[in-house]
């Protein structure tokens, strides 16, 4: 819980943060508190309660409180701690599979459940007609940059990954409007990447933002925020694969209805790509 509440730490506010951090350091005790109690203690208000419980990733505060009475519960009974949200140390490997698993399928349905598919035609509209495609991201997110990148490349359309906060810069100025920039960031308050975003922004590109905070600084300079699912992230995994996994299935559903705006010419371009590269996955 401390780990997440200090990887949350950015993007919450002062009064977000009272309630974060009691519950963290006092898990026990908050569990007891009804909504109104929690508020008073911290001096903020139920809806601060509430709006701290779905930021850290649980439905409502109902969900927060049981999390915090089991989470007091192993602390007391001295079990081995978590390794994650709901993996200890001492799991067998079956385990961690089975619970891997089942929070990437989570992962998945969140994010598909709140996408919102207005902004989403946007931004594909926006990138089947963009004259140039700038992406960025850093770390974890510059791999889900590049993949994109790739995936836009083989069906025909000039895109280009930058991981080189200088580079993604000095790119940056050269866009116009009928571009097209996408910044990756989880976190959402990345400075390396909202900086090359910002300057896209001032150029009259269009801008989108794939983000876990949606209401965080990135969005600043985004036309376009598509909302990828807010993981719950610990310290022994900082960039976590649900991160990852949620970032992914925003890029695959943009390149498949990209594709599918474009297919005349994305078709045979897919083709080509394929025929290019057959030889060398030919065994020798």
């Amino acid at each position: 819980m401390r780990a997440r509440v200090r990887g949350l730490g950015p993007s919450m506010t002062r009064s977000v943060q009272a309630v974060a951090e009691a519950v963290a350091a006092d898990p026990a005790g908050c569990a007891r508190l009804t909504v109104s109690a929690l508020a008073a203690r911290t001096g903020t208000s139920e809806a601060t309660v509430v709006r701290t419980a779905r930021l850290l990733g649980y439905p409502g505060y109902r969900d927060l409180r049981l999390a915090l009475a089991a989470l007091a519960a192993q602390q007391e009974s001295g079990a081995a701690p978590a390794v994650t949200v709901d993996i200890a140390v001492d799991d067998p490997l079956a385990d961690v599979v089975a619970k891997l698993a089942r929070e990437e399928a989570q992962t998945l349905a969140d994010t598909a459940a709140a996408l919102d598919l207005t902004q989403l035609a946007a931004a594909v509209t926006a990138l089947a007609t963009a004259r140039r495609i700038d992406i960025y991201g850093i770390g974890a997110s510059a791999l889900v940059g590049q993949d994109l990148a790739q995936k836009l490349l083989r069906i025909g359309l000039v895109a280009h990954a930058h991981s080189d906060p200088h580079l993604a810069v000095t790119n940056a100025v050269q866009l116009r409007p009928g571009d097209v920039a996408v910044a990756i960031t989880h976190s959402g308050s990345t400075g390396d990447v909202i900086e090359p975003l910002r300057t896209a922004f001032e150029r009259g590109a269009t801008t989108v933002a794939l983000t876990g905070r949606p209401n965080a600084p990135v969005a600043h300079y985004a036309d376009l925020v598509l909302a990828t699912s807010a993981a719950r992230e610990t310290q022994l995994r900082p960039a976590a694969m649900s991160s990852r996994t949620s970032q992914l299935l925003v890029v695959d559903c943009l390149f498949v209805a990209v594709a599918q705006q474009t297919y005349e010419t994305a078709a045979p371009a897919l083709a080509a790509s394929y025929e290019a590269l057959a030889h060398r996955h030919t065994a020798r």
